[in-house]
């Protein structure tokens, strides 16, 4: 008998400690619930069944006490944070996508190939019409009315057909897109190039100078090549660049076919296009550098409104 009344005690004892235990967890588990209840995340982690509020006290500056009472079904609480961070997930994948300038690709297998405009497809000129010029213009920016004739780089309509055909073709173009989308409405009434980026897509460097920011695109770098004649504009990804010989009024210009044989067969048989144009510009196919312009010449243009509406800089 003492034996039995021995183990009661210390079974009393034993299951009196226990409840103490869950008793002390209650009253932390529902201040932690009650801090979290009032900040600014409530509602995210637990369901509130019922919110009692008690009488308003006579001191002033004393907010009424509020009593939680949740719940204790399991189920009720995980699907509501589940979703939450679904939601979560997909908020930072739109944000994400909408970083990017381009939408995605149709095909994830096409590559994307980028051009400059003004000296690498065309060369225009405002004032006296020039001898030879193949269309014109006539952009309004901030209330100036302007003339521009341009004349075509010889094969660029050849070009623009057959690489159209093989890749995503895009012009991104440090010029504004006032004057850039009308030359570009003429240039290709086809339709051949899938998307079009003007200055303020670029990245603005010093002196109001440009860069064209190929990882804003939204393509894999290995899948992109720009030609352009300004080192500046692919100073970010020099590895992905053509650098191309500035066009002016060359008739006799032959950059645009030496460049087709390159997309059309020399990148096959690369994975990557950066090492594609590596093996390309140190071959015999290199293409000449870009022409540095006379120190008269860039000081002319500074003075030229034409050049702050076509150029990388004023």
């Amino acid at each position: 008998k003492r034996r039995s009344s021995s183990l009661k005690t210390k079974s009393f004892s034993f299951i009196s400690s226990i409840s103490k235990s869950i008793h002390k967890c209650q009253c932390r588990i529902l201040q932690f619930f009650s801090k979290l209840a009032a900040g600014p995340r409530r509602h995210q982690c637990f369901v509130i069944l019922k919110r009692e509020e008690e009488p308003i006290s006579s001191e002033p500056n004393v907010r009424p006490r509020i009593k939680l009472k949740f719940s204790t079904s399991f189920s009720q609480v995980v699907p509501r944070v589940t979703v939450l961070k679904e939601e979560e997930r997909q908020a930072e994948v739109q944000v994400e996508k909408h970083q990017h300038l381009l939408p995605p690709l149709v095909s994830s297998k096409k590559r994307t190939v980028v051009l400059d405009l003004d000296e690498t497809l065309v060369h225009s000129t405002t004032g006296t019409p020039p001898p030879n010029y193949d269309f014109m213009i006539t952009p309004t920016i901030e209330g100036v009315t302007m003339n521009f004739y341009v004349l075509k780089r010889p094969g660029v309509d050849e070009f623009l057909e057959a690489i159209s055909k093989k890749y995503e073709v895009v012009v991104f173009t440090a010029g504004l897109e006032q004057y850039a989308s009308l030359l570009l409405d003429v240039l290709d009434p086809k339709g051949l190039i899938s998307h079009r980026l003007y200055r303020d897509s670029c990245k603005p460097l010093v002196k109001r100078r440009f860069a064209k920011d190929l990882s804003t695109i939204g393509r894999d770098l290995e899948n992109v090549v720009i030609v352009d004649d300004n080192p500046r504009s692919y100073a970010l990804q020099p590895a992905n660049a053509i650098p191309i010989k500035r066009f002016v009024d060359d008739v006799e210009d032959k950059e645009l076919e030496k460049l087709l044989g390159f997309f059309e067969m020399y990148c096959d048989g690369f994975e990557d296009m950066r090492e594609a144009v590596k093996q390309y510009l140190g071959g015999a196919n290199n293409t000449t550098k870009p022409a540095r312009r006379s120190s008269s010449s860039r000081h002319r243009n500074t003075r030229d409104l034409s050049s702050v509406i076509k150029y990388h800089h004023i």
